[in-house]
C-alpha cells in the first residue's frame, strides 16, 4: 500500500510552496514527487508518473493509494495507478487520522527540516527536501521497523567499536553517525 499527500511551506517571501510526496506504507520510504508553486490537477497527474518509474519494479506489488478528496486528486490522477493495477482509495471526509502514516511523515518533515530553515524558493525547497529525504529513507531509525532505516546500509555494524564518524545534513541541521572505518 502507497499513501500521498500535499502539505505547503512558506518562504521568507511569504510565497507559499506546494510538496507532493508518497510514503510505501510497509516500509515508510518516502518518494519526493513534486514542488510547486501553483498545483493543479495536470501537474498533480504528471507527478503521479515519477514514482512510478521510481518504483518500475515494485509497482506490481503494491495494490492501494490512500489519498485524501482534495480537489487536485482528480480522476485522471486516479487513473494513472489504475492503469497499473492499484486500486484508489479515498479517505472519508474530515477523517486525518485515515492517513496516519502520511500525516506523521508531514509533521517530522516539519520538525525536523521546514521549520527550522528559512526557505527562499522553489527549487531551493527542492534541494533541502531531497537532502532529507535521502537522511530519512537511508539513515533516520524508525520505530516501527525495528530503529532501522527504510533503506538498510547493507554492512554490518559493529558495537564494540570506538571511533565514530559524524556527518552533516543540510548544513549542519541534521547529523548523521557511522563507524569510522
Amino acid at each position: 500500500m502507497i499513501a500521498c499527500d500535499l502539505f505547503a511551506v512558506d518562504t521568507v517571501f511569504l510565497k507559499r510552496i506546494y510538496v507532493l510526496f508518497f510514503v510505501e506504507l510497509a516500509t515508510r520510504r518516502v518518494h519526493l514527487a513534486g514542488v510547486t508553486a501553483h498545483p493543479t490537477g495536470a501537474w498533480v497527474v504528471q507527478q503521479a508518473r515519477n514514482p512510478l518509474m521510481e518504483l518500475e519494479g515494485r509497482a506490481n506489488t503494491l495494490r492501494f493509494l490512500l489519498h485524501h478528496r482534495d480537489t487536485k486528486f482528480t480522476a485522471a490522477f486516479d487513473v494513472v495507478f489504475t492503469a497499473v493495477g492499484i486500486e484508489v482509495i479515498r479517505t472519508p471526509p474530515q477523517g486525518p487520522r485515515a492517513n496516519a502514516i502520511a500525516e506523521r511523515c508531514v509533521g517530522t518533515v516539519r520538525r525536523e527540516c521546514t521549520d527550522r530553515m528559512l526557505i527562499v524558493g522553489e527549487r531551493h525547497l527542492r534541494v533541502v527536501l531531497d537532502g532529507y529525504v535521502r537522511h530519512f529513507n537511508d539513515h533516520r531509525p524508525h520505530r516501527t521497523l525495528g530503529q532501522q532505516p527504510p533503506n538498510p546500509p547493507p554492512q554490518s555494524v559493529r558495537v564494540d567499536a570506538a571511533r565514530v564518524k559524524r556527518r552533516p545534513i543540510l548544513g549542519g541541521l541534521i547529523n548523521e553517525y557511522a563507524q569510522a572505518a
